[in-house]
C-alpha cells in the first residue's frame, strides 16, 4: 500500500484442445467437472487454462463462462477462450465498453496439453467431497437424494434455466424432494419469466429464489441436515460446503439436477425425456 504497486506472477499456462461435437445433453458443467476429473483439483495450480478447438463451435457462451467459472476448481488462475464471432456478438450485445482482443502467441509454450474429445463425453457427476471425485453418470448407481439446487454462479444463466425447464415441464418434483432454482441475476430471472420458463419451475413443485449465494456456501436457504444428500449445479462440494459435516453435495448438470429432482435420485435426463 505504501508503494502503490502489488505484486503479480504471470502464469504458466495449460492448452486444452477441444474437438468434435458434444452429445446430446453434454454441457460446459460436464466437460469442465471431466477436465478436474482428469487433472485434479490442483491440476493447474497457479496456471492459465486454455481452451482451444473446433468444438468451441458447438459450445454457447453460457458453456463457456461456466468452463471458464470452474476454472478455479483446478486451482488456475484464469480460464480463458479465444474471441470467435460467438464471443463478438456477445460483446455488442451486453456490453459497450471498449475492448482488446488478445491472442496466444504462434509459438506459445505450454506446461502441458490435453484433448478433449467432446463426442466422447457423457453426463458427468463429482461425488463428495472434492469436484475431482467424478464419475459419469452410467457410474454412479441409485443414490438416492433429499435436495436439488439449479442454479447460481455457475449454472444459473438462461442456457442452463431452459434445459432445466425442458425437462421439468410436464412433470413433478419427486415428493420430498426440495427443489430450489436460483437465477444468476435479476436479468436472467425477468428473462425467465418473460419465457415462462418460471411458471414451468413452480408447476413442477421447485421453488423459485431471488439471485443468492444462499445454500451454495451454506449462509441460508437449503440448508443441509446431518445425512442429507443434495445434487448441486453449483462449484464446490467440500465437507460441510452446504450444511452439516456429515452431508452430501453432488456436483452436476442442470440437465441431471433436473430429472434428479423428478427421480428422488441421481439421474440421467435420458430416464424422464
Amino acid at each position: 500500500m505504501a508503494t502503490g504497486l502489488a505484486w503479480f506472477k504471470v502464469p504458466s499456462a495449460i492448452k486444452f484442445v477441444l474437438t468434435g461435437k458434444p452429445a446430446k445433453w453434454i454441457s460446459g458443467k460436464d466437460i469442465i467437472l471431466h477436465i478436474i476429473g482428469m487433472i485434479g483439483v490442483d491440476g493447474a495450480l497457479y496456471k492459465s487454462m486454455e481452451f482451444v478447438g473446433d468444438g468451441i463451435q458447438y459450445l454457447s457462451m453460457d458453456d463457456r463462462f461456466t468452463i471458464a467459472n470452474m476454472a478455479i476448481e483446478a486451482g488456475g488462475k484464469n480460464g480463458i477462450f479465444p474471441v470467435d464471432d460467438l464471443a463478438v456478438a456477445y460483446m455488442k450485445e451486453h456490453s459497450v465498453k471498449e475492448y482488446k482482443v488478445y491472442e496466444a502467441d504462434e509459438d506459445a509454450i505450454y506446461d502441458e496439453e490435453y484433448v478433449i474429445e467432446l463426442d466422447k463425453l457423457k453426463p458427468t457427476v463429482a461425488f463428495p467431497h472434492l469436484p475431482e471425485n467424478t464419475h459419469t453418470i452410467d457410474e454412479v448407481g441409485d443414490i438416492a437424494i433429499d435436495q436439488v439446487v439449479i442454479g447460481s454462479c455457475t449454472n444459473g444463466r438462461l442456457d442452463d434455466l431452459r434445459i432445466a425447464a425442458k425437462i421439468l415441464d410436464g412433470h413433478k418434483v419427486k415428493e420430498g424432494i426440495r427443489t430450489i432454482i436460483i437465477p444468476a441475476t435479476q436479468k436472467i430471472y425477468l428473462q425467465a419469466m418473460e419465457e415462462g420458463l418460471l411458471k414451468i419451475f413452480i408447476e413442477a413443485g421447485a421453488v423459485v429464489s431471488t439471485p443468492t449465494c444462499g445454500p451454495c456456501l451454506g449462509g441460508y436457504m437449503g440448508i443441509l441436515a446431518e445425512g442429507e444428500r443434495c445434487v448441486s449445479t453449483t462449484n464446490r462440494n467440500f465437507v460441510g460446503r452446504m450444511g452439516h459435516v456429515n452431508s452430501e453435495v453432488y456436483l452436476a448438470s442442470p440437465a441431471v439436477a433436473a430429472a434428479s429432482a423428478i427421480t428422488g435420485k441421481i439421474s440421467s435426463p435420458e430416464e424422464v425425456m
